[in-house]
């Protein structure tokens, strides 16, 4: 098992979704992140079932850096409540993971 994760969330514009990636990876709380969309979301919101257009940012960061990410996202995001899901990564290329950890390193 690693220590990186890959933390997904998502917002309502293109543009939106790649100024949350930059950020994040300028300020070192993520090595790198992918903006991909649109996708059809459909959730409950307020008690009704809503459907929308959003895109999708998934962030890989050191697992240590986890706490900074969320910070960075929901001080950086516009929802209410935004979408906030990390995953550990269980496998990955050594190389691939040791780059993650030193790019993301705070």
């Amino acid at each position: 098992m690693s220590d990186v994760l890959a933390v997904l969330t998502t917002t309502d514009a293109a543009e939106k979704a790649e100024a949350l990636a930059r950020s994040a990876v300028e300020a070192r709380v993520a090595a790198c992140a992918q903006v991909s969309g649109p996708v059809t979301s459909v959730y409950r919101w307020e008690g009704a079932v809503e459907t929308a257009s959003e895109w999708q940012v998934l962030f890989k960061t050191a697992a240590e850096r986890y706490e900074a990410l969320e910070e960075h996202i929901r001080s950086h995001h516009d929802y209410d409540t935004p979408e906030i899901v990390a995953t550990p990564v269980v496998r990955g290329s050594a190389d691939y993971l040791a780059w993650v950890a030193r790019e993301s390193a705070g």
